[in-house]
């Protein structure tokens, strides 16, 4: 929602582009066979376009709207989601504009319980976690599929319908020029939380819907303090309820404020109503300069799934798999990490590199790492927005011990997303029991100085590495055909030292990151074994 007498799309700091339906002579492709349709142009179903992209693989995205999301949404992109970004080629503009942060702060009736630091040090490329409005989130991926010949976009383009086939998937879609239907072999559902995919194939997420509510509103205004996450419990403006406060680009701050139990939420988003609960939380924090508010809406705690993130040849990424609660920003990361997975898998397998099996692997990690999240993000949810009686009680006597015992502190701690590691999975390999150190096979991979560089540059993009520390294996396995790219680090060092590996060590890192397989004595066959393993090859 925008002030009265501005435009949805009339922001204080973006200019939002406008983008027309295809016209004329483009219209005439419309309705021809694709490989892949990706529906939803945000950005979770534009990092998957981009990845596909980086296999070779064309796709179509389908975008209901005329522009990009309005309002800033998801603002904040963890580290691991940074990565991914580096590893499609992106994420310089994002380094540019975005605001890097490490620390949190928390507040109960006015004075500090707890500050918080992530992991953070001068091995690591990319900070904890970056605050970037989404609408530049959105423009940034935009910029690299304009510049991608393999990715089409049909901007006011809405499904109207899919019907499943043994062969793929036809979609019925509808824009301001007419109406048209096309086969898809690959449909990748990224169109959110009311995903018309979902709706139209009769599936519906399960679990459970938390009671509190937040009403989120930017405001512009010049305040000096650091971007440091701020979560003040019990404030004076809002007794009993939460307010969280982030610095973003542009002198944009964002403040969340919980609604109490006998506040109307229709009432509560009137623009009256927002400007005066935000005039009382600019004035708990000490701010009293001018401010412009510049957009706000409303959202609940909920944490919903599908209990398969497959429906024959429609993939769900993203909110249509997945609705999580903000606390510990897992939302958009969670959704960039869906599409990243399942790009590099449905790529290996449309180019031949990976056997059909390889799909399988999609649900049982993803969906892992939902739950993972629901774990995580729940006793957050609990925490800020307790869902009884009996939690709040115990939430409030906790704070109140916060006061003078500094442990207690410690449960107002957010716990900030952190990459799942796939142990379960399929699509990885058996640990090798000599390792005291590394990620085990299913983490991500970890970062690590190298030279003047890090590790993370050293690594394929798209394709399978295999990180080494002995040249001789290293131009053993590059004789072989259909081994990995390989990555040949100096042993010893303090690469090596991160990951526990001697001078005969090995890690296999997939394309997403994460490692698939690692040996303390690698020999050739067994890293050439393995990767036909893990991509599902017949041999």
């Amino acid at each position: 929602m925008r002030p009265a007498g501005r435009a949805d799309t009339a922001s204080l700091y973006f200019t939002y582009p406008q983008f027309e339906a295809p016209k004329g002579a483009a219209r005439a492709g419309l309705a021809r066979d694709v490989a892949v349709a990706i529906v939803g142009a945000g950005p979770v179903g534009m990092v998957a376009a981009l990845t596909l992209a980086q296999q070779g693989i064309a796709s179509v995205l389908i975008e209901a709207k005329d522009s990009f999301n309005d309002g800033s949404r998801a603002i904040c992109i963890a580290r691991q989601s940074y990565a991914i970004l580096d590893c499609l080629g992106v994420v310089a503009p994002f380094l540019e504009k975005s605001l890097g942060w490490t620390t949190g702060r928390s507040f109960y009736r006015g004075q500090q319980i707890l500050e918080f630091h992530m992991p953070d040090g001068p091995e690591e490329k990319f900070r904890p976690m970056y605050n970037l409005e989404q609408q530049f989130i959105e423009a940034y991926l935009w910029q690299a599929i304009e510049a991608t010949p393999l990715i089409e976009t049909r901007w006011r383009s809405r499904l109207e319908g899919i019907e499943i086939g043994d062969s793929g998937a036809r979609l019925t879609v509808a824009d301001p020029e007419g109406s048209y239907s096309f086969h898809a072999d690959w449909v990748l559902a990224a169109d959110g939380a009311r995903s018309a995919v979902r709706s139209q194939l009769g599936l519906r997420l399960q679990g459970r819907n938390f009671e509190g509510r937040y009403v989120i509103a930017d405001v512009q205004m010049d305040h000096d303090y650091p971007t440091i996450r701020r979560a003040l419990f019990a404030p004076a403006c809002r007794p009993g309820a939460t307010v969280l406060i982030h610095r973003q680009p542009d002198n944009i701050w964002r403040i969340d404020y919980q609604l109490g139990d006998d506040e109307d939420p229709a009432e509560a988003v009137r623009e009256e109503v927002v400007r005066d609960s935000v005039a009382a939380v600019l004035a708990e924090i000490g701010h009293t300069g001018p401010w412009e508010l510049e957009w706000w809406s409303i959202y609940s705690a909920n944490t919903l799934a599908l209990d398969d993130y497959r429906k024959g040849p429609v993939i769900f990424i993203g909110d249509s798999a997945h609705i999580v609660p903000i606390f510990g920003v897992r939302g958009l990361n969670n959704g960039i990490a869906d599409a990243h997975n399942i790009g590099w898998k449905l790529g290996h397998v449309l180019t031949g590199k990976a056997g059909a099996a390889l799909i399988d692997s999609y649900t049982p990690e993803r969906r892992g790492a939902t739950l993972d999240v629901f774990a995580n993000a729940s006793k957050s949810a609990r925490f800020m927005t307790p869902p009884t009686r009996g939690w709040q009680i115990l939430r409030d006597a906790a704070l109140g011990l916060a006061l003078t015992h500094p442990f207690a502190g410690e449960l107002a701690n957010p716990r900030q997303m952190t990459p799942f590691t796939y142990a379960e999975s399929p699509a990885v390999l058996p640990d090798d029991a000599g390792f005291a150190a590394g990620p085990a096979p299913g983490a991500a991979m970890i970062e690590a100085r190298v030279g003047a560089g890090f590790l993370s540059d050293r690594l394929a993009r798209g394709g399978f590495t295999l990180v080494c520390f002995d040249p001789t294996l290293a131009r053993a396995v590059e004789a072989l055909p259909g081994t990995p790219a390989v990555a040949c680090l100096p042993w010893p060092s303090a690469a090596a030292d991160r990951l526990g590996a001697g001078h005969g060590a090995a890690y296999l890192v997939r394309p997403d990151l994460h490692v698939g397989a690692r040996w303390q004595a690698a020999t050739a066959e067994a890293v050439r074994t393995a990767l036909d393993n893990l991509c599902f090859r017949e041999v």
